[in-house]
């Protein structure tokens, strides 16, 4: 028996047993609380403990997958683990979107997403995994404004005479787009409602299938990226009519903005970036954000970038997704207004 029990009266040593065992449970959630944020520490700590996969929703040897590509020897230095890419097309991004959203919130696993993912959560009743919710933005990689070529048996050899074509031949010329609801054919529909004409829309399984058509001459317009078209537009084979950016492109200088040659308002890029799954810890969004800045600001990216007519991102995470807003609300505005469907 204690020292001194006999000194005490049962009820007092009743509220003293009590005491003591309020002590030793708040001593114990203590503990556990400090080493649960011990385990979220270390966690952020480690990263990466093991490969980082990267998912492109296109496939190998497209221009969305080159992008990734090119990072991936500077990030993987940086890193200090192996950056893999992991091809998987399809569904116009949806199927790899949906793959990353379910994948562990570790940072292990990132989507290079692309304009595409945000027409998805605007155009789709019920879109899969939204960007911004599912999908938290890590940083912005590359953003190439679209050329508007047409080939050359389309009797117009600048914008002003296409558009008076058009005009006189409602629903007549085909405009070949990468799928419905893909950038390309939202861009076309910002055509026909800025310049008040009716192209018909001819929609392909991806951006840049319908190359092959266009310079066949059984589609007469589309949209496309600097890179793929400047040979075949030096070499006569198609016609550029207009950069749909606010600035000329280096690869092909001649070919006017948009504004520049006559019609304002139509300005669309193929950006894309990293995103992550909900719930990955800041302090990962952030390393993971701060090491492709570096890769895109090195002389080789930089160099890769300008012989395709890209620019470079590399904001923060909260840059990039106040840019998505803001292109969520363009393409929003002209959704409603030109009442655009995609069922």
């Amino acid at each position: 028996m204690p020292p001194y029990h006999h000194l005490f009266k049962p009820s007092l040593m009743k509220k003293l047993q009590v005491l003591k065992r309020l002590i030793a449970f708040a001593c114990m959630g203590a503990t556990l609380l400090l080493l649960g944020f011990g385990a979220v520490s270390l966690q952020a700590q480690a990263f990466p403990a093991k490969p980082v996969r990267i998912v492109v929703p296109a496939g190998p040897g497209s221009a969305v997958d080159a992008v990734v590509r090119d990072l991936v020897p500077g990030l993987t230095e940086l890193l200090g683990q192996q950056v893999v890419v992991d091809n998987k097309p399809g569904a116009n991004s949806t199927i790899g979107a949906r793959d990353v959203a379910r994948a562990p919130a570790d940072g292990h696993t990132l989507l290079h997403g692309n304009v595409n993912n945000a027409l998805n959560d605007l155009l789709s009743p019920n879109p899969c995994c939204k960007l911004g919710e599912a999908l938290l933005p890590v940083t912005r990689m590359t953003a190439t404004p679209l050329v508007m070529v047409v080939h050359p048996s389309v009797p117009a050899n600048n914008l002003k005479e296409f558009l008076a074509l058009a005009k006189s031949q409602p629903d007549r010329i085909t405009q070949a787009s990468g799928g419905n609801g893909s950038i390309t054919h939202l861009l076309g529909e910002m055509m026909n409602y800025t310049a008040g004409i009716k192209l018909r829309d001819v929609p392909y399984k991806a951006i840049g299938a319908e190359l092959p058509d266009l310079l066949a001459g059984h589609v007469m317009v589309a949209y496309l990226a600097p890179v793929v078209v400047a040979q075949h537009i030096k070499q006569g084979k198609l016609r550029a009519l207009g950069m749909a950016g606010s600035k000329r492109v280096a690869i092909i200088s001649e070919v006017p903005t948009m504004a520049e040659a006559g019609l304002s308002g139509v300005e669309a890029s193929g950006w894309n970036g990293l995103f992550v799954p909900a719930g990955t810890p800041v302090s990962i969004i952030n390393r993971i954000q701060a090491d492709v800045a570096k890769v895109l600001q090195s002389p080789a990216y930089k160099a890769q970038a300008a012989s395709v007519g890209s620019e470079l991102g590399g904001e923060s995470p909260q840059e990039f997704a106040a840019f998505i807003r803001a292109e969520m609300a363009k393409w929003g505005r002209l959704i409603k207004d030109a009442n655009i469907k995609t069922e």
